[in-house]
């Protein structure tokens, strides 16, 4: 496991101090997104926080068990609960990954009759959190110092939106960011049509899904498109780049990270 080093002497105290936080990447951003995890470590760091990246961890087991070979996914769980039952919370920038582990992996283990496992996935799951749960409900913070001036628009992804609940906490961390032209998405309860393997085993109603998206992206006039899932942006971000739309596509995180000192 590596440990990175903990935060300066002048961080602040508060709920953040003496808490063991473990950054759980997950595989899509290790492989096409790693910008995304680390600003979700310099965030973190910036409000006192003390992260560690297990680098032992791997996938969740999401693609797996959505695609109906759940007993396949059963050594992923265990080692996720290997790897990161030691902390106190575990972060991740991805509401798909987080949900997976909190509403997927005991009905896993479940089924495959292994008890024991299945108490250890209740005692973590419940630690494992979607990033805007952690600054919001456990840091208590909104403002998290971020300044980003660009005219900016927010996707909520289906399921940090449906299967995990988090509500307006992206948009509350969002409209605290200095500078920021936040601009309402017309239809943003959508989904973007992604869902994984569903846009490859139904290519074209996929695509005609993100393209409504896109659409409605275009309409806001904004710069940037934001969403809390890596997978989403790649989809409607990947509409957008082929209409040459000009749109960006971050990370919530991304955008948090975001400083005078360390622009975008």
């Amino acid at each position: 496991m590596e440990h990175r080093p903990g935060p300066p002497a002048s961080a602040p105290a508060g709920p953040a101090a003496g808490l063991r936080v473990a950054l759980f990447a997950t595989c899509f951003n290790d492989t096409m997104w790693p910008e995304v995890p680390r600003a979700t470590v310099r965030l973190l760091e910036r409000l006192g926080c003390h992260v560690e990246f297990p680098a032992a961890q791997t996938c969740c087991g999401q693609m797996l068990t959505n695609t109906g070979y759940g007993t396949m996914a059963l050594p992923l769980v265990r080692r996720f609960v290997d790897v990161f039952e030691g902390y106190d919370v575990v972060v991740a920038p991805s509401g798909s990954c987080v949900g997976s582990v909190r509403h997927q992996h005991h009905r896993i283990v479940e089924l495959a009759g292994d008890h024991r496992l299945a108490s250890r996935v209740d005692v973590l799951a419940p630690r494992v959190l979607e990033l805007s749960e952690l600054l919001v409900d456990v840091l208590g913070v909104t403002d998290v110092g971020a300044y980003f001036p660009h005219r900016v628009t927010y996707h909520p992804t289906c399921h940090s939106l449906r299967m995990l609940g988090v509500g307006d906490r992206p948009l509350r961390l969002l409209r605290a960011v200095r500078g920021i032209d936040l601009v309402e998405l017309a239809g943003a309860q959508e989904c973007c049509g992604f869902g994984g393997t569903f846009a490859m085993k139904n290519a074209d109603v996929s695509v005609a899904m993100g393209s409504d998206k896109a659409r409605h992206v275009v309409d806001t006039g904004a710069e940037v498109l934001v969403a809390g899932d890596s997978s989403c942006l790649a989809h409607i971000g990947g509409i957008l780049g082929r209409q040459r739309a000009g749109v960006r596509r971050l990370h919530l995180a991304e955008v948090l990270a975001a400083t005078e000192e360390d622009p975008l």
